[in-house]
């Protein structure tokens, strides 16, 4: 049986060629009879979203996570990316500060929420996942970036993948976690 591999927002890109790629209209993080339509309980291998969390809030998030959860299978995980609220950046900030513009690209609803490591990770572990940290800013700035392998799910803005940020200056990053189902 095939593992099931969804990126939630997909939007128009295909960096998870072998992954469902949806849209909310077809799977709403918060509406779990889009799920029930889809998918078993425990019969999904891992959900990818990049830059989606951000639209929702913190209480949406949390409960966006516990739908997640019920579907992930034992092992399975979120891969979650979000803009990170550490990054020194002013400019970067200002671009993905609550209610403000949004990169150009970006034709969703404005931010809801803009998490740090400390925020993001307390969120999932609120929802019963267990938390591994993947790309991140700590609260002096600094970057930390663990072993990730992108066979488990593509970031496309991400220290790794994103050419923006190959040498030495990290300019488009994201707060990037695994949220494992134990």
């Amino acid at each position: 049986m095939k593992e099931i591999k969804i990126v939630i927002g997909a939007g128009p890109y295909m960096n998870n060629p072998d992954w469902l790629h949806t849209q909310k209209e077809e799977l709403n993080l918060l509406d779990e009879k889009t799920w029930q339509i889809r998918f078993s309980k425990g019969s999904v291998k891992a959900i990818l979203a990049e830059h989606v969390w951000e639209h929702l809030t913190y209480e949406e998030g949390l409960e966006a996570a516990k739908i997640c959860l019920r579907y992930l299978q034992s092992s399975g995980y979120i891969r979650c990316a979000v803009p990170d609220g550490y990054f020194p950046d002013e400019a970067y900030q200002n671009i993905v500060k609550v209610g403000g513009p949004g990169p150009e690209d970006h034709s969703a609803a404005s931010h809801k929420i803009v998490y740090n490591y400390k925020s993001l990770t307390e969120m999932f572990e609120a929802a019963g996942l267990k938390v591994k940290l993947l790309e991140y800013f700590d609260e002096k700035g600094n970057f930390h970036q663990n072993r990730w392998d992108g066979a488990d799910g593509v970031i496309f803005r991400s220290k790794k993948y994103d050419p923006r940020n190959q040498g030495e200056k990290i300019v488009a990053p994201s707060l990037i976690i695994d949220a494992i189902k134990l």
